[in-house]
This record gives C-alpha cells, structure tokens and sequence, in this order.
C-alpha cells in the first residue's frame, strides 16, 4: 500500500468514474432495442442490464491487458498521464451523452490515453502497432460484420415467420429479446468493464505496486465491475432514445437479430482480447436490423451524425488529453488540481444544461432525437 500516494488514489477514483460514465452511456447497446419493442419495461431493462454488466467483468481479462500494456508503453507511463487521458474521455463522453449522440467510450479513453502519453512521454511512449491492430482495424471491422450479420438473421426471421401470426411472432420474439439483450449486457461487462481494469493496472504498475504485464488484481476486477454496474442501472436515456428509435423503427423480431449479432461480435472480440467498441458494434446490428426488414426505414441523417461522432471521438478526446497532460506535466501538483477542477466545472455545466430538456424512463420512447432548449420552457398562463 506504500505505493498508493494521493495522485495514484485520484486516478483510481477518476478511472471509476470514466466507468461509471460508460455504464449510463453505453446501457443502450444491450437494451435500446429492448426498450423500443416493448419487451422489457425500462427500469426493469437497466437493472438487468447492471447485474449482468457485474457478472460479465469477472468473465475475462485480456482486454484489460491489452490496455495495461498494449496500446503505450507502461514504463514510461505516469498516474499524471493516465489522470489526464481520462479527464479528456469523461468530458467526450458526457459532451456526446447531452446531445444523445451513442460516440465510443471506448476510443474516448483510447485518445485520451493515447494523448496524454504521446505529449507527456513523447510519441515513442505510443505502439502505434498496437493501436492499429487492436482499436483501429476492429473499429472499421466490427460494425460492418455485426451490420451484416443482423441483416442476414433479420431476413431469416421474417422469412421463417412470413406465414406465422403476426401477434405469436411478436410475442415469442420479445421473449427471445429479454435472453438475446441480457446476452449484450453481459458480453459489455466483458469488454468495456476491462477497459477501466486495464487503466487501473496500468496505474498501479507505473506506481510500482504491480510489476510489468501484471494483470488486474481482484479488488481491481471488483471495484470497476460496480462501477460499470451503478453506471447501467442509471440509464443513459437520452442514447437509449437515439439508438432505439432514432436510427429505424425497431420490431422485435429486429431487436432479437440486432442484439443477438452484437453478442457474438463482442465476445469473439472480448476473448482474442480486440478492445472495440460496443457501441459501434450495437449501432451496427440495429442498422443492418433496419435494412434487413422489407420496406424498413433507416433515418440516414442520425446514422451520418453518429458515424461522424465516431471519427473525432478518438482524436478530440486525445487533443483534450494532450493539453491536460501539458498541464500537469508543466504545473506539477497545481496544474493537476487545475485540470481537475476545470474538468468538474465543465462536466457539472453540462449536467446541469442536460436538465433543460430531461429524457427518463417515463418519456425515453416518445420521440425519435433529443434536442436541447437553449432557454427554459415558458411557465404555464404566461405570454410566449
């Protein structure tokens, strides 16, 4: 325990609260289409979503090694580098939660990472390598194949059911999507938990207190678990609304493909250790769910806007990394205390402006986009 000062405690806590924040952004790649068929009630989806997210962090680490000593080079790492990349992955991702945007939490921490070692330990602290192999080429790959994948099965489905009763198909595949969702839920925890592992281990090796290619210590696997947990069960509502009714109109036999195409591509990547995104992965599946249904309608407009996201996710999360770390590389202790009060001020502004226009559990499937008010709403009885 000698080797936990204070700054390494804050990165600890920092990293737990980027995945505190990937819980609520990213509850909706398992259950947005769940939510918007009907098959699960939307508090009952997140609280199934959490636990499952739990269970599904103790399953594997190889992800969580591949970002504890994949992606930079763990010896010249410091807790100051890790705390600024993450400074710069919880601000992107609340930034893209406010305007409902489902970005990739996971490129937010890869370009923050990767930001914040490339300006505070020069470019040759980066495998570029690495990151090509294991966050760029699957970041191309992944949706295309869970894309295809969905399209293929949500062809099959109502194919196989063309001459069934609409009420019975509808029926026996929302009970599927309550097997098929909860199978997302868990292969999430099996990637994006380990996310946070592999900074947490990469924090305590570049501390000293684990040795080189170390994995994550149970407390470590534990504590990120529940986060991501917590993090679920509060439920991104505005992405939820994005991705289960902003992209197509969501039937269930669609819901079981998508989600039942994300399973098999998250855990395939989960166990050769690809660190991707799930979110990109999820968006994927419900697009091809969309193509896949005759005459099905796919609102281009959002897909084009989140494939934007998608491209500066990673580059805008690095730039904020990057200039944090100058700060905490140059002002020591007080550019640190700087960067993170900066950072609170910024995240508490974006909170606060979300509650505006609040998306819930009670009017999460009344509207295809959330979009935000740039005054509060007249009061009742007064002159517009």
């Amino acid at each position: 325990m000698d080797h936990i000062t204070f700054l390494v405690a804050v990165v600890i806590v920092t990293a737990l609260a980027f995945d505190f924040t990937n819980g609520f952004h990213d509850t909706a790649n398992a259950m947005a289409t769940s939510i918007a068929t009907g098959a699960l009630k939307p508090r009952t989806a997140v609280l199934v979503s959490g636990v499952l997210n739990v269970v599904g962090a103790f399953l594997s680490t190889e992800v969580a090694k591949t970002i504890s000593g994949g992606i930079v080079d763990d010896s010249l790492v410091s807790p100051g580098m890790i705390f600024a990349g993450l400074v710069g992955a919880i601000l992107w991702n609340l930034l893209t939660w406010l305007v409902g945007l489902p970005s990739s939490s996971s490129h937010a921490l890869f370009g923050g990472l990767i930001g914040a070692v490339w300006v505070g330990a020069g470019s040759h602290g980066v495998h570029v390598d690495k990151v090509v192999e294991k966050i760029l080429i699957p970041a191309v790959a992944s949706p295309v194949v869970a894309g295809v994948a969905a399209l293929i099965a949500t062809y099959f489905a109502y194919k196989l059911t063309a001459r069934a009763r609409k009420d019975s198909v509808t029926k026996g595949f929302r009970l599927g999507q309550i097997a098929s969702a909860s199978l997302v839920s868990l292969a999430h925890g099996t990637n994006d938990a380990q996310k946070t592992m592999g900074v947490i281990t990469l924090t305590l090796i570049s501390a000293g207190a684990l040795g080189h290619d170390a994995g994550p210590p149970v407390w470590v696997i534990a504590s990120a678990g529940l986060a991501i947990g917590l993090g679920t069960y509060l439920g991104g509502w505005r992405i939820i609304r994005t991705m289960g009714k902003g992209l197509t109109e969501i039937q269930s036999p669609q819901g079981f493909a998508a989600e039942s195409a994300s399973t098999t591509v998250i855990l395939t990547s989960a166990h050769l250790g690809f660190a991707l995104s799930t979110t990109q992965v999820a968006s994927g599946s419900i697009l091809g769910a969309g193509l896949g249904r005759k005459l099905a309608e796919v609102r281009w407009g959002i897909a084009g806007r989140m494939v934007a996201a998608w491209l500066i996710t990673l580059p805008a999360a690095a730039l904020v990394g990057g200039i944090s770390a100058s700060a905490v590389k140059h002002g020591g202790n007080f550019g640190t205390v700087v960067v993170a009060l900066v950072g609170a001020a910024v995240a508490a502004g974006i909170v606060l402006l979300s509650r505006r226009n609040p998306v819930s559990a009670h009017n999460v499937n009344d509207a295809h986009e959330v979009t935000l008010r740039t005054e509060p709403p007249a009061r009742v009885g007064t002159a517009a």
